[in-house]
């Protein structure tokens, strides 16, 4: 069942420019030139009950405004929006009550107190009843492993710990959907491990579903099935995260170790670093099995050790935006 669903969704700013000149000046100030700039250009995607859905592109692609159309913070300039059967625009007081938002560089737990302080606060808010507000704090302060944080003032907590309360503070109330921007930022590899466990956790155990940005691959390939990658307010893929791998980048990596020194000179395999003992090499897999290619490998001499893995997401990811950017020109070439 789709709980958010999206179509020709458009929006348009309206900038004020600048004229050269002192008559120019005088007329900017009793005439003002505006231009247009479209952020988001006819859109058009569902997103359904209990999914992980990543929600990925460049700085300026349209992302956050996509979100704040979806929250209510924005209202679209044309198109159709419905969240929860809500119009975000008209119903934004009720989407309130079954959404939450985690934005990494937007608090909403008070600076100066401890989290507890804030997650009674927000229960109230939230119209929450008092002995249920109690359950769920003690849930969530296990969920997240939160209990010596509690009564800590949020300025003295780690960056890691913040996230953590941020998370619990946003489904204090139980949302259907929580809405992640960039969850994972400036945390180390540990914390950032930490954070996806949690937020898949809660996707399992409580149904919820996480729509994510973020420009972390780890992110996206460790929580999400799906992922819709925008760029200059278009829709340019929407696939699972499996297939796009599978469709846009079939290089696999090997890291290969021998016991002796050996010379690599095989056809179609690719020579990345090649230091006597160990080599890393590339092989695209849609022309060269890959069986093949390791067996290949090994008969240069014994192995000590051998791994294999995939391109980095945001090596994908550069890579279908290039494959597009030529698509796009060789159709502007044969217009």
């Amino acid at each position: 069942m789709s709980i958010i669903q999206v179509t020709n969704l458009q929006k348009t700013f309206k900038i004020k420019t600048k004229s050269a000149g002192l008559k120019g000046s005088m007329k900017s100030i009793f005439s003002p030139e505006y231009k247009e700039i479209q952020a988001v250009k006819s859109i058009s995607f569902d997103v359904e009950k209990g999914e992980i859905l990543a929600f990925i592109g460049p700085n300026g692609a349209g992302k956050s405004t996509t979100i704040k159309m979806l929250t209510g913070i924005l209202y679209p300039t044309s198109g159709e929006l419905s969240v929860l059967g809500l119009n975000p625009s008209t119903d934004r007081k009720q989407l309130s009550f079954r959404i939450g938002t985690v934005f990494g560089q937007k608090s909403q737990l008070w600076f100066h107190l401890p989290p507890i302080d804030s997650f009674n606060l927000l229960g109230r808010i939230y119209e929450l009843e008092d002995e249920y507000l109690k359950k769920r704090i003690s849930y969530l302060t296990e969920l997240f492993e939160i209990d010596e944080l509690l009564e800590t003032p949020v300025r003295k907590l780690s960056l890691g710990q913040r996230i953590r309360c941020e998370i619990a503070a946003s489904i204090l109330h139980n949302p259907e959907i929580i809405f992640l921007d960039e969850p994972t930022i400036g945390l180390d590899v540990v914390v950032k491990h930490k954070i996806r466990e949690l937020i898949t956790k809660l996707n399992k155990e409580e149904k919820t579903t996480i729509f994510l940005t973020s420009h972390d691959a780890g992110d996206i390939e460790q929580m999400c099935k799906r992922v819709m990658i925008i760029n200059h307010g278009e829709v340019v893929l929407d696939e699972s995260v499996k297939s796009l791998k599978y469709n846009y980048l079939d290089q696999k990596i090997i890291d290969i170790k021998y016991m002796e020194p050996v010379e690599i000179n095989i056809p179609d395999i690719k020579v990345l670093k090649h230091k006597s003992y160990a080599a890393k090499v590339e092989v695209n897999s849609s022309t060269c099995d890959i069986d093949n290619a390791i067996a290949e490998l090994m008969k240069l001499g014994k192995v000590a050790d051998i791994t294999i893995s995939e391109p980095p997401m945001e090596d994908i990811i550069s890579y279908i935006y290039q494959q597009k950017a030529k698509v796009g020109d060789s159709y502007e070439e044969s217009q």
